[in-house]
């Protein structure tokens, strides 16, 4: 019979629940956790059932926020003539990180993709064309360039150019220190659409 502790397994399962977290990183959470004193165990399951309840989506952006509409969407201070759309919440704070751009976000949450069954409907493509009145002149198509990144963004703006609004796309090159020899094709081409003039 093999020896077996069941709290400890059932810890590492839900670990293992986690995307990219296999059965031997589960395995290593969950020693991890029971090593550690009780009030840490409170504190880490306290933060996850606080997040799961306060958590919601931002009623204007999508972004994920703990009060109805975001910091961000409520910073006066913000351009709102240009919104940049991106797939997922992580790309808005990557977006924050650089402290470069001073518009405003949309969230999709996810990207058109027939093979997973996901299209515009599954999507805040309705919550985004509601906002382009007013002061909107640009939208920014910032979703990944992939196939499925692609697709979004050339369906969206499909839809938005009808209304009279710039749309432009993020332009994707060649990375800092980069050797020309190792890139590929869509982004040597990336590259070159997107120069300027020097």
């Amino acid at each position: 019979m093999a020896y077996q502790v069941t709290s400890l397994s059932r810890l590492a399962e839900q670990f293992a629940r986690l995307p990219n977290v296999g059965r031997k990183t589960a395995q290593r959470y969950a020693f991890y956790v029971l090593s550690q004193p009780p009030e840490f165990a409170r504190a880490f399951a306290e933060a996850l059932l606080d997040s799961s309840g306060s958590i919601k989506r931002c009623s204007v952006c999508q972004n994920l926020s703990d009060e109805p509409v975001c910091s961000i969407c409520q910073n006066q201070a913000r351009d709102r003539s240009i919104i940049c759309v991106v797939a997922d919440p992580r790309d808005v704070i990557a977006f924050e990180r650089l402290r470069e751009y001073n518009g405003l976000y949309h969230v999709l949450h996810g990207l058109i993709s027939p093979m997973e069954g996901v299209g515009p409907e599954q999507l805040t493509v309705k919550e985004l064309l509601s906002r382009l009145t007013g002061e909107v002149k640009e939208v920014v198509m910032a979703t990944n360039p992939t196939v499925e990144g692609e697709a979004t963004a050339m369906y969206l703006s499909r839809l938005i150019k009808p209304m009279g609004l710039k749309v432009s796309r993020l332009a994707y090159g060649l990375p800092a220190g980069g050797n020309l020899e190792y890139a590929d094709d869509i982004t040597l081409c990336r590259a070159l659409e997107g120069r300027n003039e020097m």
